[in-house]
């Protein structure tokens, strides 16, 4: 395997002085090197607030010999620009490609800092549509949530769009898009390095925190069995720490969505309704994840509505 120069690793090691010589609550935005080339910010986990500045989601990027790929922007515009400045502290090589995984505002409201780049901005063949469905929405939000820090956050539409698979050349380096059918949300797409097998999922997979269903219950079973047998090395979630040990991961969260989708069918052939799902279904897993109180009941209530009528 190619190694990178060694002005890469004096570019990292005043990443980590310039990170370290910043206080607390000021503007840095911790790198780690997770794998060769690929950096990752860990989002907190809580929900968006002035707090945590918005930065809840992992976000990140890949970096070849040509050029360097952005995946997610963070959930707002400062969180992008902040996002943008610790990568011009690892690399100045040219932004190309700044890949949305998602539609959810965490993932995507940062792009717009990266406009000055001229990159291609990348998402599922659905993203536009989700876009247009709720990005206003989004915006009008983000005030009440961030306060100041929302201001100038602005929207950014896809350039170009992945309906199946599509890969990128960074240098040396190759990223392969995938496209899913609806199970997260309608418009998920993961990015693998082939290079060093890591397979960014994004919120295919949560780990710790409890898995917020926005698609498909049923859809995103099927995803995880396709994810399944897949060989990788490393695994990046949309909220968590990253995972070597990914099948173990992914096997919390599929027994949580099919303790969800069990319970809530027992509940529809007795006859039951929603409210009486939300008293009793999948319970026994409050202590295994974060913020399960704030989802899982919205869990419940979605699950509910897909699977009374198949």
């Amino acid at each position: 395997m190619r190694r990178f120069p060694s002005r890469h690793s004096l570019q990292i090691a005043l990443l980590l002085f310039l990170s370290a010589a910043h206080p607390a609550g000021a503007e840095e935005y911790p790198l780690t090197q997770i794998a060769a080339g690929v950096y990752l910010h860990r989002g907190a986990q809580q929900d968006a607030s002035p707090a945590n500045q918005g930065r809840i989601a992992n976000t990140g990027f890949i970096v070849g010999e040509r050029q360097v790929a952005v995946i997610d922007s963070g959930g707002s515009l400062r969180e992008g620009q902040a996002l943008r400045r610790a990568l011009r502290r690892v690399t100045d090589l040219p932004i190309a490609y700044v890949i949305l995984t998602h539609v959810h505002p965490d993932h995507v409201l940062g792009a717009s800092a990266f406009e000055q780049d001229d990159p291609e901005f990348i998402g599922h063949a659905n993203l536009p549509d989700a876009l247009a469905r709720r990005g206003r929405y989004y915006l009008e939000r983000l005030p009440a949530v961030l306060g100041e820090r929302s201001r100038g956050t602005r929207l950014i539409l896809p350039s170009s769009t992945v309906a199946d698979t599509r890969e990128l050349d960074l240098g040396d380096r190759i990223l392969r898009l995938t496209a899913y059918a609806t199970a997260h949300t309608n418009n998920d797409l993961s990015v693998l390095d082939i290079r060093t097998g890591t397979l960014w999922l994004s919120d295919l997979l949560f780990v710790e925190r409890i898995p917020v269903v926005d698609g498909s219950l049923l859809g995103w079973l099927r995803v995880m069995d396709r994810l399944s047998s897949l060989d990788l090395q490393l695994v990046v979630p949309g909220h968590g720490p990253q995972v070597a040990a990914w099948q173990n991961a992914l096997a919390n969260q599929r027994r949580y969505l099919e303790r969800l989708a069990h319970g809530i069918r027992s509940v529809i052939a007795e006859g039951g309704t929603i409210k009486q799902a939300l008293a009793v279904v999948a319970l026994e897993e409050k202590d295994n994840w974060l913020l399960f109180d704030d989802y899982h009941g919205r869990n419940v209530t979605t699950g509910f509505v897909e699977l009374e009528w198949e």
